[in-house]
Protein backbone atom coordinates (compact mmCIF):
# COMPACT_ATOMS: atom_id res chain seq x y z
CA UNK A 1 0.00 0.00 0.00
CA UNK A 2 1.29 3.22 -1.02
CA UNK A 3 2.68 5.55 1.61
CA UNK A 4 0.78 8.96 1.81
CA UNK A 5 4.48 10.80 2.57
CA UNK A 6 5.46 9.04 -0.85
CA UNK A 7 2.46 10.86 -2.40
CA UNK A 8 2.80 13.93 -0.93
CA UNK A 9 6.70 13.70 -1.94
CA UNK A 10 6.00 12.75 -5.35
CA UNK A 11 3.12 15.93 -5.60
CA UNK A 12 5.98 17.88 -4.51
CA UNK A 13 8.35 17.30 -6.73
CA UNK A 14 6.61 17.14 -9.88
CA UNK A 15 5.63 20.41 -8.70
CA UNK A 16 9.17 21.40 -8.62
CA UNK A 17 10.21 20.31 -11.80
CA UNK A 18 7.25 21.18 -13.91
CA UNK A 19 7.39 24.77 -11.57
CA UNK A 20 10.08 26.48 -14.13
CA UNK A 21 7.89 24.96 -17.57
CA UNK A 22 4.45 26.16 -16.35
CA UNK A 23 6.32 29.80 -15.27
CA UNK A 24 7.42 29.66 -18.50
CA UNK A 25 4.40 28.96 -20.23
CA UNK A 26 2.16 31.77 -19.06
CA UNK A 27 5.12 33.97 -19.35
CA UNK A 28 5.20 33.23 -22.95
CA UNK A 29 1.23 33.36 -23.33
CA UNK A 30 1.26 36.74 -21.42
CA UNK A 31 4.74 38.50 -23.02
CA UNK A 32 2.96 36.74 -26.59
CA UNK A 33 0.10 37.96 -26.51
CA UNK A 34 0.95 41.66 -25.31
CA UNK A 35 2.72 41.37 -28.54
CA UNK A 36 0.25 40.32 -30.79
CA UNK A 37 -2.02 43.70 -29.59
CA UNK A 38 1.10 45.91 -30.42
CA UNK A 39 0.77 44.26 -33.97
CA UNK A 40 -2.56 44.31 -34.66
CA UNK A 41 -2.68 48.40 -33.48
CA UNK A 42 0.41 48.74 -35.64
CA UNK A 43 -1.38 46.97 -38.77
CA UNK A 44 -4.58 49.33 -37.49
CA UNK A 45 -2.45 52.37 -37.86
CA UNK A 46 -1.14 51.50 -40.91
CA UNK A 47 -4.51 50.28 -42.53
CA UNK A 48 -6.10 53.88 -41.59
CA UNK A 49 -2.75 55.37 -43.19
CA UNK A 50 -4.04 53.54 -46.19
CA UNK A 51 -7.44 54.61 -46.01
CA UNK A 52 -8.49 51.07 -45.89
CA UNK A 53 -12.70 51.06 -45.35
CA UNK A 54 -13.02 50.46 -42.05
CA UNK A 55 -14.76 47.13 -42.52
CA UNK A 56 -12.01 45.44 -44.27
CA UNK A 57 -9.97 47.12 -41.43
CA UNK A 58 -11.64 45.64 -38.58
CA UNK A 59 -11.84 41.48 -40.56
CA UNK A 60 -8.22 41.62 -41.28
CA UNK A 61 -7.41 42.81 -37.47
CA UNK A 62 -9.15 40.27 -36.24
CA UNK A 63 -8.10 37.63 -38.71
CA UNK A 64 -4.77 38.28 -38.02
CA UNK A 65 -4.88 38.12 -34.06
CA UNK A 66 -6.34 34.84 -34.59
CA UNK A 67 -4.31 33.65 -36.21
CA UNK A 68 -0.91 35.04 -33.75
CA UNK A 69 -2.83 33.70 -31.23
CA UNK A 70 -3.21 30.22 -31.94
CA UNK A 71 0.60 30.04 -32.69
CA UNK A 72 1.55 31.36 -29.52
CA UNK A 73 -0.70 28.75 -27.72
CA UNK A 74 0.72 25.91 -29.84
CA UNK A 75 3.97 27.26 -29.39
CA UNK A 76 3.32 27.12 -25.05
CA UNK A 77 1.62 23.63 -25.82
CA UNK A 78 4.86 22.17 -27.20
CA UNK A 79 7.11 23.94 -24.25
CA UNK A 80 5.14 21.87 -21.47
CA UNK A 81 5.79 18.31 -23.91
CA UNK A 82 2.41 18.00 -25.55
CA UNK A 83 2.33 17.09 -29.31
CA UNK A 84 1.44 19.97 -31.43
CA UNK A 85 1.56 17.75 -34.69
CA UNK A 86 -1.45 15.61 -33.55
CA UNK A 87 -2.66 18.52 -32.73
CA UNK A 88 -2.19 20.54 -35.49
CA UNK A 89 -4.15 17.29 -37.88
CA UNK A 90 -6.60 17.27 -35.56
CA UNK A 91 -7.30 21.44 -36.13
CA UNK A 92 -7.16 20.88 -39.81
CA UNK A 93 -9.30 17.75 -39.83
CA UNK A 94 -12.30 19.87 -37.55
CA UNK A 95 -11.80 22.87 -40.22
CA UNK A 96 -12.38 20.86 -43.33
CA UNK A 97 -14.97 18.60 -41.62
CA UNK A 98 -16.51 22.83 -40.41
CA UNK A 99 -15.81 23.73 -44.19
CA UNK A 100 -17.90 20.72 -45.65
CA UNK A 101 -20.57 21.67 -43.22
CA UNK A 102 -20.12 25.38 -43.58
CA UNK A 103 -20.19 25.49 -47.78
CA UNK A 104 -22.55 28.24 -47.92
CA UNK A 105 -21.45 30.24 -45.04
CA UNK A 106 -17.59 30.44 -46.61
CA UNK A 107 -18.90 31.25 -49.69
CA UNK A 108 -21.01 33.69 -47.88
CA UNK A 109 -17.30 34.68 -46.29
CA UNK A 110 -15.41 34.80 -49.67
CA UNK A 111 -18.15 37.28 -50.93
CA UNK A 112 -17.69 39.43 -48.55
CA UNK A 113 -13.91 39.83 -48.92
CA UNK A 114 -14.70 40.01 -52.63
CA UNK A 115 -16.75 43.36 -51.35
CA UNK A 116 -14.85 44.76 -49.09
CA UNK A 117 -11.72 44.37 -51.93
CA UNK A 118 -13.56 45.80 -55.05
CA UNK A 119 -16.12 48.03 -53.30
CA UNK A 120 -19.02 47.78 -55.64
CA UNK A 121 -21.25 49.83 -53.31
CA UNK A 122 -20.11 51.27 -50.16
CA UNK A 123 -22.82 52.49 -46.77
CA UNK A 124 -25.20 55.14 -47.92
CA UNK A 125 -25.34 53.94 -51.57
CA UNK A 126 -28.72 52.85 -52.88
CA UNK A 127 -27.99 49.27 -54.80
CA UNK A 128 -29.94 46.27 -56.36
CA UNK A 129 -28.72 43.40 -55.48
CA UNK A 130 -29.59 40.02 -55.73
CA UNK A 131 -32.96 41.39 -56.38
CA UNK A 132 -33.19 43.21 -53.89
CA UNK A 133 -33.52 47.27 -53.72
CA UNK A 134 -32.41 49.46 -50.71
CA UNK A 135 -29.77 51.73 -49.28
CA UNK A 136 -26.55 50.11 -48.14
CA UNK A 137 -26.95 50.03 -44.40
CA UNK A 138 -24.06 47.69 -43.02
CA UNK A 139 -21.66 45.38 -44.82
CA UNK A 140 -20.74 42.42 -42.91
CA UNK A 141 -18.42 39.30 -43.26
CA UNK A 142 -21.53 36.89 -44.12
CA UNK A 143 -23.80 39.64 -45.39
CA UNK A 144 -25.04 42.91 -46.67
CA UNK A 145 -27.77 44.63 -45.00
CA UNK A 146 -30.15 46.79 -46.90
CA UNK A 147 -32.80 49.07 -45.53
CA UNK A 148 -35.73 50.25 -48.25
CA UNK A 149 -37.79 52.83 -48.96
CA UNK A 150 -40.29 51.63 -46.51
CA UNK A 151 -38.12 50.90 -43.68
CA UNK A 152 -37.45 47.62 -44.26
CA UNK A 153 -34.58 45.72 -43.34
CA UNK A 154 -32.92 42.91 -46.28
CA UNK A 155 -29.94 41.15 -45.31
CA UNK A 156 -28.47 40.08 -48.89
CA UNK A 157 -26.12 36.73 -48.54
CA UNK A 158 -22.54 37.96 -49.74
CA UNK A 159 -21.91 35.23 -52.04
CA UNK A 160 -25.35 36.17 -53.79
CA UNK A 161 -24.73 39.67 -53.83
CA UNK A 162 -20.92 38.97 -55.48
CA UNK A 163 -22.16 36.40 -57.87
CA UNK A 164 -24.76 38.24 -59.44
CA UNK A 165 -25.54 41.59 -61.17
CA UNK A 166 -25.02 44.85 -58.91
CA UNK A 167 -26.82 48.17 -59.97
CA UNK A 168 -25.11 50.49 -58.02
CA UNK A 169 -27.53 54.06 -58.60
CA UNK A 170 -25.78 56.11 -56.00
CA UNK A 171 -22.28 55.49 -58.46
CA UNK A 172 -22.88 59.07 -60.39
CA UNK A 173 -23.74 62.04 -58.78
CA UNK A 174 -25.79 63.52 -62.16
CA UNK A 175 -28.39 60.93 -63.78
CA UNK A 176 -30.73 61.14 -66.79
CA UNK A 177 -34.79 61.72 -65.72
CA UNK A 178 -36.58 59.95 -68.67
CA UNK A 179 -40.30 59.69 -68.72
CA UNK A 180 -43.16 59.62 -71.16
CA UNK A 181 -46.15 61.43 -71.25
CA UNK A 182 -49.02 60.32 -74.19
CA UNK A 183 -51.36 62.86 -75.44
CA UNK A 184 -54.64 62.22 -77.89
CA UNK A 185 -53.88 61.77 -81.44
CA UNK A 186 -56.77 64.80 -82.00
CA UNK A 187 -54.17 67.53 -78.71
CA UNK A 188 -51.99 69.99 -80.21
CA UNK A 189 -48.39 67.80 -80.81
CA UNK A 190 -46.63 71.51 -80.66
CA UNK A 191 -48.21 72.81 -77.99
CA UNK A 192 -48.00 70.34 -75.82
CA UNK A 193 -43.96 69.51 -76.64
CA UNK A 194 -43.95 73.51 -75.77
CA UNK A 195 -45.68 72.30 -72.03
CA UNK A 196 -43.33 70.41 -71.38
CA UNK A 197 -40.17 72.53 -72.70
CA UNK A 198 -41.44 75.10 -70.23
CA UNK A 199 -41.75 73.05 -67.38
CA UNK A 200 -38.39 71.52 -67.85
CA UNK A 201 -36.98 74.98 -67.96
CA UNK A 202 -39.08 76.46 -65.22
CA UNK A 203 -37.58 74.03 -62.82
CA UNK A 204 -34.08 75.15 -61.30
CA UNK A 205 -32.66 71.55 -60.45
CA UNK A 206 -32.68 71.02 -64.05
CA UNK A 207 -29.56 70.77 -64.99
CA UNK A 208 -28.31 72.06 -69.02
CA UNK A 209 -24.51 69.82 -68.31
CA UNK A 210 -23.81 67.29 -69.98
CA UNK A 211 -27.11 68.06 -72.28
CA UNK A 212 -29.97 70.78 -72.26
CA UNK A 213 -33.44 69.04 -71.50
CA UNK A 214 -35.33 67.67 -74.12
CA UNK A 215 -38.61 67.12 -75.37
CA UNK A 216 -39.05 63.91 -78.46
CA UNK A 217 -41.48 62.20 -80.32
CA UNK A 218 -40.93 58.54 -78.59
CA UNK A 219 -43.46 56.58 -80.03
CA UNK A 220 -46.94 57.04 -82.46
CA UNK A 221 -48.65 54.01 -79.84
CA UNK A 222 -52.14 52.36 -80.66
CA UNK A 223 -53.94 55.46 -78.48
CA UNK A 224 -52.19 57.87 -78.01
CA UNK A 225 -48.53 59.81 -79.07
CA UNK A 226 -46.08 59.32 -76.33
CA UNK A 227 -43.60 62.32 -75.64
CA UNK A 228 -40.26 61.30 -73.73
CA UNK A 229 -38.52 64.35 -71.49
CA UNK A 230 -34.94 63.72 -70.92
CA UNK A 231 -33.34 65.85 -68.19
CA UNK A 232 -30.06 65.62 -66.28
CA UNK A 233 -30.55 66.47 -62.75
CA UNK A 234 -28.69 65.55 -59.63
CA UNK A 235 -29.45 61.85 -57.86
CA UNK A 236 -30.79 63.62 -54.88
CA UNK A 237 -33.58 65.54 -56.96
CA UNK A 238 -34.17 63.04 -59.32
CA UNK A 239 -37.75 61.83 -57.27
CA UNK A 240 -38.95 65.13 -56.05
CA UNK A 241 -38.38 66.42 -60.29
CA UNK A 242 -40.24 63.33 -61.24
CA UNK A 243 -43.09 63.69 -58.71
CA UNK A 244 -43.40 67.84 -59.53
CA UNK A 245 -43.98 66.26 -62.96
CA UNK A 246 -46.40 64.17 -62.99
CA UNK A 247 -48.52 66.61 -60.98
CA UNK A 248 -47.29 70.01 -63.02
CA UNK A 249 -47.78 68.14 -66.66
CA UNK A 250 -51.54 67.12 -65.79
CA UNK A 251 -52.22 70.43 -64.84
CA UNK A 252 -51.26 71.90 -67.63
CA UNK A 253 -52.56 70.09 -70.15
CA UNK A 254 -55.77 70.07 -68.31
CA UNK A 255 -55.52 73.81 -69.10
CA UNK A 256 -54.50 73.65 -72.52
CA UNK A 257 -57.39 71.09 -73.53
CA UNK A 258 -54.36 68.69 -74.13
CA UNK A 259 -55.86 65.25 -73.75
CA UNK A 260 -54.42 61.76 -71.91
CA UNK A 261 -56.16 59.33 -73.42
CA UNK A 262 -56.04 55.86 -71.64
CA UNK A 263 -55.83 52.44 -73.66
CA UNK A 264 -59.39 51.72 -75.17
CA UNK A 265 -60.39 48.16 -77.00
CA UNK A 266 -62.94 48.09 -79.96
CA UNK A 267 -65.56 45.64 -79.79
CA UNK A 268 -67.23 45.09 -83.62
CA UNK A 269 -69.78 42.57 -83.99
CA UNK A 270 -70.16 40.58 -86.85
Amino acid sequence: MVDLNTIIDMVVQGAISYAPKLLLVILTIVIGFWIVKKIVAGVEKGLAHKRIDVSLRHFLESLISIILKILILLAAAGMVGIETTSFVALLAAAGFAIGLALQGSLANFAGGVMLLLFKPYKVGDFVQIAGESGTVNKIDILATVLKTPQNVTIFVPNGAAFAGNITNYSAEKIKRLDMTFGIGYESDLKKAKEILQKLLKADKRVLNEPAEPAVLVSELADSSVNLQIRAWLNGADLWGVHFDMMENVKLEFDKAGISIPYPQMVIHKE
